[in-house]
């Protein structure tokens, strides 16, 4: 029997605009981030002055110690015309801030993204009390892979496990959960048992509640090969974690919108849930940053939306409140892609 949801309106309200329109994703963090051009001092803040690691490239840990400048992205991706907002923990598990040492504050740092996130999303609201805004809980890939060998002379190495991966997506789903997240997302999936890892823990979580929310997944196809780095097309990754029965499946990252289309195309031939994408502002250039202008991007989502392959689109690596922007308005007048039943999916 299926489990009540943790806030049965927030889900009514999500499922109505689902069925009315194509939802906007944020942009990237990331790449915001980096325009603030903050230094070691930045992350540390007063409460980490003392730590006895570097701190600087821990995004997630800028939540805690300049909360202002995450705010202001997400504030900023708002009024661009985004309708949800991505919290800011795509590395806050115990896995990828060992790399900090910090494995500690995983828990505080889920729980803190999602506050934010809703705080903003409120804020938001107030503004438009017609268009509500969801926070979606982000778990990130981790920075290790339980199906392949990191040491080339050694294949049958892993540097994690099934397990190690389990207690680690479980304690931050916790978090996410208490802040306030409307929904979990697993994101940017290149290991397809590194996800089935996060899914579980995620169902576990729910059971121990005794109440879900709507769960999204979205892989990575890695190169033009058109298969993720474990090895799998979309059809077999979407195969591979229907079970979980998610509200949508959808791909982001590696790929830019021109070279993603083909693969968002099959999933949106196979599976019976909604489809998401959040390409990358086109491919990476010799000095890996990302040139495709926010016309560029949104004539192309335009036409994935017009060929009704899409309910929810945003960007990820390059992409700007601009980009958003001009994505939002590309396919604000289009009906979204058509579903079995979309209340039954999040069920």
């Amino acid at each position: 029997m299926s489990l009540p949801y943790l806030n049965p309106a927030r889900v009514e309200a999500l499922l109505r605009a689902l069925a009315q329109r194509i939802l906007v994703i944020d942009g990237a963090m990331g790449t915001m981030v980096q325009g603030y051009k903050l230094d070691e001092a930045d992350y540390r803040g007063e409460r980490f002055a003392a730590h006895p690691h570097d701190l600087k490239g821990n995004n997630d840990l800028l939540t805690l110690t300049r909360p202002d400048v995450i705010g202001a992205i997400h504030a900023a991706y708002l009024d661009a015309g985004a309708d949800f907002l991505e919290t800011n923990t795509f590395n806050a598990t115990s896995i990828s801030q060992a790399d900090y040492k910090l494995e500690p504050l995983v828990r505080e740092l889920n729980e803190a993204g999602a506050r934010l996130a809703r705080a903003c999303c409120d804020e938001a609201e107030k503004k438009t009390p017609d268009k509500p805004r969801f926070v979606i809980g982000v778990l990130g890939p981790t920075s290790r892979t339980a199906s392949i060998s990191p040491d080339v002379n050694d294949p049958g190495f892993r540097n994690t496990s099934f397990e190690e991966l389990r207690i680690a997506y479980r304690e931050a789903a916790s978090g996410l959960i208490d802040g306030g997240a409307d929904a979990l997302m697993v994101e940017t999936i290149f290991d397809t048992l590194n996800a089935k890892a996060a899914l579980y823990a995620i169902e576990e979580e729910f059971d121990a509640r005794g109440a879900r929310l709507p769960v999204m997944i979205s892989g990575t196809i890695t190169d033009l090969s058109g298969r993720t780095l474990s090895g799998q097309t979309a059809e077999a990754f979407y195969a591979s974690v229907a079970h979980s029965r998610p509200l949508s499946v959808g791909l982001n990252c590696a790929l830019g919108a021109k070279e993603l289309r083909q693969y968002v195309d099959v999933l949106s031939q196979v599976a019976d849930c909604c489809i998401s994408a959040h390409p990358n502002a086109g491919l990476p250039n010799a000095f890996a940053e990302y040139d495709e202008t926010p016309e560029q991007m949104a004539a192309l989502i335009g036409e994935f939306a017009r060929s009704g392959l899409l309910n929810m689109v945003g960007g990820c690596c390059g992409t700007t409140p601009a980009h958003i922007k001009a994505i939002a308005e590309a396919v604000r007048d289009v009906a979204p892609r058509a579903l079995p039943s979309i209340a039954s999916k999040a069920a």
